[in-house]
């Protein structure tokens, strides 16, 4: 009798790619399809993050290699005046344009969301237009408006026998008109914003409300504001990171003028790209960073529901 012996076949050696994909679950499609937005995060994002944080404890003017010079960068900006000053410049646009910004959304939004007003559409693309109109061509237009000797406001006060204003030329007058350019311009897009929202809240709400005897007035106090909560809280975070790094506007109209009354902290962030102090104007960037993650934090503190923990 022939006697067979038993073989232990062992299982075939697995190359480097089909240990990759045993470990991707045998498919590579669809990491395929979302490679690309990693490639350009890496590239375009992490990798620019990244070497800008080294770059903040260097001290590099573009030409030879950095030197490292440890926290000077960031003690430097900390007790600089100016550094503040633009800071504080920011704050108090931030406090001449979101609170009034906000309050014109709601009360337009509410009003357009009514389905009792006629020409609701031909409205929102009235508010809605002075956001989609080129940033530098509505600051010509507000430099025409503000100058003192031949713009348009003036020559009113003048008509009125009021004496004339340096709008554009006196510190203190200067910072509200950049913020009315900037709340004129924005208005709109923040009505769209609570609008959307608005249109997003359940009519049954509003109808048990109205069956209990609601007014529209405590209609709005108790069902329409907390529900804006959260989107009034998304609103004001954005709102304060373009305010923070806001540019063009104190740049066309004043630029940052007249004695750094309008120089925001983006603004003053590009003078160390200008004089091609690259290391200080690293650290400003990742001060700036810091400041607006506190800031956002403190403010989805305050608009959070009191039932979340």
């Amino acid at each position: 009798m022939r006697s067979v012996a038993s073989s232990h076949t062992s299982p075939p050696m697995l190359t480097p790619v089909g240990r990759l994909r045993r470990w991707l679950g045998g498919n590579f499609s669809p990491y395929l399809f979302i490679a690309p937005f990693f490639v350009l995060f890496f590239a375009f994002g992490l990798y620019p993050l990244l070497y800008a944080l080294n770059l903040s404890f260097t001290y590099w003017h573009g030409d030879g290699d950095p030197r490292y010079i440890g926290l000077a960068n960031y003690t430097f900006l900390l007790t600089d005046s100016t550094f503040w000053q633009s800071i504080l410049n920011s704050v108090m646009i931030w406090f001449l344009v979101v609170p009034v910004q906000m309050i014109l959304a709601v009360l337009l939004a509410v009003i357009l969301s009514s389905p009792r007003l006629r020409l609701r559409g031909f409205f929102r693309t009235v508010l809605l237009s002075s956001y989609v109109v080129p940033l530098v061509a509505i600051a010509q237009v507000w430099l025409i408006l503000f100058d003192q000797d031949f713009g348009a406001i003036n020559t009113l006060l003048q008509f009125a026998h009021l004496p004339t204003i340096g709008w554009l030329t006196t510190s203190v007058w200067a910072k509200p008109t950049v913020a009315l350019l900037v709340l004129w311009r924005n208005s709109g897009f923040a009505m769209l914003v609570m609008l959307a929202a608005i249109q997003n809240i359940p009519v049954e709400y509003y109808e048990a409300s109205a069956i209990d005897g609601a007014s529209r007035f405590r209609q709005f106090i108790h069902i329409t504001l907390p529900l804006l909560r959260r989107t009034i809280s998304f609103f004001m975070i954005i709102s304060t990171l373009g305010i923070i790094q806001m540019f063009a506007e104190p740049k066309v109209l004043t630029n940052g003028g007249p004695y750094n009354s309008t120089m925001t902290a983006g603004f003053f962030l590009t003078t160390y790209i200008n004089n091609a102090d690259y290391g200080t104007g690293a650290a400003n960037s990742f001060v700036l960073i810091i400041l607006l993650v506190v800031l956002s934090l403190i403010m989805l503190r305050f608009m959070r529901p009191g039932d979340e923990v």
